[in-house]
């Protein structure tokens, strides 16, 4: 007989339940505890999940042949010591790796909207084999980025070769029509002064941009003079001379004491709209972590936003201390972590004890 069991806090309730319990599972969070096989395959036969998650983030093990154990004086924080028992076993590598990650992505894909995406995170030991497994899978013409994450402060190891300071982050999307929301980064207001160095009359503070290009123009205008200027050996114009009228008409050039023009680029624009975000991160894993592969909130956080919408299921299947599910909480999404762990899902209980989900128990997960 199933036992259902109610965790309350803050009004909020948990329930474990059987997987072939759970129908109106488009209205509820899901946490589940069991292979991510056996949980991507049933949710593959909900219609109300199948084709409707719309976000994936995954961070599955890296292939580095090690187990990771969690001690008893050490019950928040888990690591490769000696003694404890283990959270998890990272032990395959390899043909066996990808076979095992393969079956994951597939039924992934047939998961995801057809407007939703992925982000894989690796390391650079199978990184290279995974992309080519995603471009098997997903499609070449697929592949958005290749995301280098700056992960930790530079080591001082005595080996040879250079500290390993980053990881990566693969981003694919199911269609070319994926929801993309055009995320953005903010400059500290203690820049402001110096790197925007230029006032104008009003006192409006900006730095300037080149309005040529990298390559040469034989034919069309960019590649003329213009205002009695060519462009530079080797560029072109970035803008049609009836663009660099127009701008410099509304008094968006700036020219400099030898009369060569560059684009104004305001503080003030750049403080209310931000930067767009580059294919290099620096979002450093916590100093004090759950679990020993956490990854950082914020990052978490800034690809919810960029690829999903309020409301739209966002996934985790290797979820771990739950990161990506806090993350979607807060950003009013809904979510479906999974994973294998006890240590895993103990975390995540804690941290998700406030808020309503179904917990779906590994012992039960058998139909």
């Amino acid at each position: 007989m199933n036992k259902t069991i109610y965790h309350k806090r803050k009004r909020r309730y948990t329930r474990s339940l059987r997987i072939s319990d759970i129908n109106n599972i488009y209205s509820n969070n899901l946490l589940i505890y069991g292979d991510n096989v056996t949980a991507l395959k049933f949710l593959s036969t909900k219609p109300e999940v199948v084709g409707k998650v719309r976000l994936i983030y995954i961070d599955p093990p890296y292939g580095t042949k090690q187990n990771f154990t969690i001690s008893g004086d050490r019950f928040t924080t888990i690591s490769r010591m000696n003694g404890g028992h283990i959270a998890y076993k990272d032990t395959l590598t390899g043909e066996e790796y990808l076979k095992f990650l393969s079956a994951r992505l597939k039924l992934m894909k047939d998961i995801m909207a057809d407007d939703g995406s992925i982000y894989l995170h690796i390391d650079s030991k199978m990184g290279h084999y995974v992309k080519v497994l995603m471009d098997n899978i997903f499609g070449q013409k697929n592949f958005i980025n290749d995301i280098t994450r700056i992960k930790c402060n530079p080591k001082n190891f005595d080996r040879k070769g250079y500290g390993n300071i980053k990881d990566m982050i693969l981003f694919y999307s199911k269609t070319k029509k994926y929801v993309w929301n055009n995320p953005r980064n903010g400059i500290e207001i203690g820049d402001k002064d110096s790197r925007f160095n230029y006032s104008d009359a009003d006192g409006r503070k900006f730095t300037t941009t080149p309005i040529h290009a990298p390559g040469e123009t034989e034919n069309g205008p960019t590649g003329k003079k213009w205002r009695g200027k060519n462009p530079p050996p080797g560029r072109h114009w970035r803008y049609s001379p009836e663009v660099l009228d127009e701008l410099d008409r509304k008094g968006l050039l700036h020219w400099s004491s030898k009369g060569n023009p560059r684009k104004k680029i305001y503080a003030d624009d750049i403080m209310k709209n931000g930067v767009k975000m580059q294919d290099i991160w620096e979002y450093k894993d916590p100093q004090v972590s759950r679990y020993p592969t956490e990854k950082n909130l914020d990052m978490l956080k800034k690809i919810i936003e960029a690829s999903s919408n309020s409301g739209d299921i966002v996934m985790d299947a290797f979820c771990g201390s739950g990161t990506t599910l806090v993350s979607a909480q807060a950003l009013g999404r809904k979510w479906i972590g999974i994973d294998s762990s006890s240590a895993a899902m103990n975390i995540c209980k804690r941290r998700l004890m406030r808020y309503d989900f179904l917990d779906i128990a590994k012992e039960c997960s058998d139909e």
